[in-house]
């Protein structure tokens, strides 16, 4: 193999040096120019950088003039996911391509309005030709985002107006990819397993009567097969994780990308590479991984007191990845519960039953139960903290057999959904594009001017 760009030579260390020394802000000038470090102020309090009808979070209500905590609601077109979900469910019937149809159009689909839907749905689900071979096989990578952004921007190569962004065409292109997602992500993971990890290679074809977490399982297995609950429980993971309000990272992304004019494929690939970041896209994977620590350490999975030991340890930087972190407890918008989560937690058991794994689930409670308290003694918390949804999506993910490759994809397949929302309502009322100011604070730094070289 080529060592092209794959050494860092002391040559890359030097100047990685001084790119340093010269490129640090005095971290006192961000207060003094009120300058958030992020979409957040250091009291949590969202900074407010646009405006959105696709979602919308309630974490606190105003009691007697003041702000104060609340269970967490989240709302989907207008309509509480709580609701949204309860009606599909109790109905026992998959609920991702009506969500999608919710958050694209503003409102809720009749039955035919549905049934057409996800026929325009089902007809998109198909690669150009000989796509697979060319692309995805080709080179494949160990990470699956990186994966799913390469065959998005060669998807622009394949399309006959790809720079067109009136409204039909970039809809078009969105409900094109919303379909496609699942198919680049799980042969992008077949192509990984064969050539980089010498397994056997499956490419299934999509069904078109089949719904997406049916499809996504099917795909995925080498017999195909899957139980209704798990079809079930991956559909209402998907729709808990395809929208959460404009100003999370990836979304927001979408936003600032698609004012700039450019591209529906390049506006992705942007979302894609800010969803594949730890912080944001990757936590249910650092969940799992925190487990499996947990349970390499416990001697009792039971005893209250080893967990919060361990739990204590985390939180000293004595334990796991030596972050100082409880992973999937806390989250940055809400405080008393998330309200994905609440809604998760009730399935997970049924799938821990059906899959023989209530051991795990029984810790993964005790965890949730006991983790906010741990926190509450050692740390000064500006606000409660409570199991946001990827501290039960990974465990989740886990029990459907899907691989760790897979989590961050699984998240990027549900979100398309309200980046292509964000994408259209962007482009609806966005009249001219308005560049952000920065302050140049060079004269309150360190520098000595430049000198002309002899």
């Amino acid at each position: 193999m080529s060592d092209f760009n794959m050494n860092v030579t002391p040559e890359i260390e030097m100047l990685t040096e001084i790119c340093k020394e010269n490129s640090r802000i005095d971290a006192s000038l961000y207060p003094k120019y009120d300058v958030k470090r992020g979409l957040r102020d250091i009291n949590g309090k969202g900074v407010l950088a646009g405006l959105t009808q696709i979602s919308n979070i309630v974490s606190k209500k105003v009691i007697d003039g003041e702000e104060v905590p609340c269970e967490g609601e989240l709302y989907y077109r207008g309509i509480n996911v709580e609701d949204l979900t309860k009606g599909f469910l109790d109905e026992k019937r998959f609920g991702f391509e009506e969500a999608t149809y919710l958050l694209l159009f503003g409102r809720l689909p009749s039955r035919k309005e549905l049934d057409d839907f996800c026929k325009i749905l089902a007809a998109q689900r198909t690669l150009p030709t000989n796509f697979v071979r060319d692309v995805i096989m080709k080179a494949p990578s160990k990470d699956m985002m990186n994966t799913l952004s390469r065959s998005v921007l060669t998807l622009y190569s394949y399309d006959e107006n790809p720079e067109d962004i009136s409204l039909p065409n970039v809809l078009r292109q969105c409900i094109n990819l919303i379909s496609v997602f699942p198919m680049l992500s799980v042969y992008g993971y077949q192509a990984h397993k064969h050539y980089n990890l010498d397994d056997s290679l499956y490419i299934h074809n999509p069904e078109k009567n089949l719904s997406t977490a049916e499809n996504i399982l099917l795909m995925l297995r080498p017999d195909k097969q899957y139980s209704p609950l798990e079809a079930s429980i991956l559909d209402l993971a998907l729709v808990l994780h395809m929208e959460h309000g404009g100003g999370n990272n990836s979304t927001f992304t979408t936003h600032v990308v698609s004012s700039s004019g450019t591209d529906t494929y390049s506006a992705i690939a942007a979302a894609l590479g800010s969803l594949k970041g730890p912080k944001h896209g990757g936590a249910n994977i650092k969940v799992v991984s925190m487990f499996q620590d947990m349970k390499e350490h416990l001697e009792d999975w039971s005893d209250e007191e080893e967990i919060k030991g361990y739990l204590t340890k985390l939180l000293h930087k004595e334990a796991f990845d030596k972050r100082g972190l409880i992973y999937g407890i806390g989250h940055a918008v809400y405080s008393i519960s998330d309200p994905r989560a609440q809604i998760f937690k009730k399935f997970v058991r049924q799938l821990a039953e059906e899959k023989g794994r209530m051991k795990d689930y029984e810790l993964y409670a005790t965890v949730e139960r006991l983790a906010p308290e741990v926190i509450a003694k050692e740390r000064r918390i500006y606000k409660g903290v409570s199991a946001n949804v990827d501290f039960y999506s990974g465990f989740v993910y886990s029990m459907l057999g899907l691989p760790l490759e897979l989590y961050t994809p699984m998240f990027a397949i549900a979100r398309i959904v309200g980046w292509s929302a964000h994408r259209m309502e962007e482009l609806i009322n966005t009249d001219k594009i308005i560049r952000p100011a920065y302050k140049n604070v060079l004269e309150e730094m360190s520098y000595e001017p430049l000198k002309s070289r002899g």
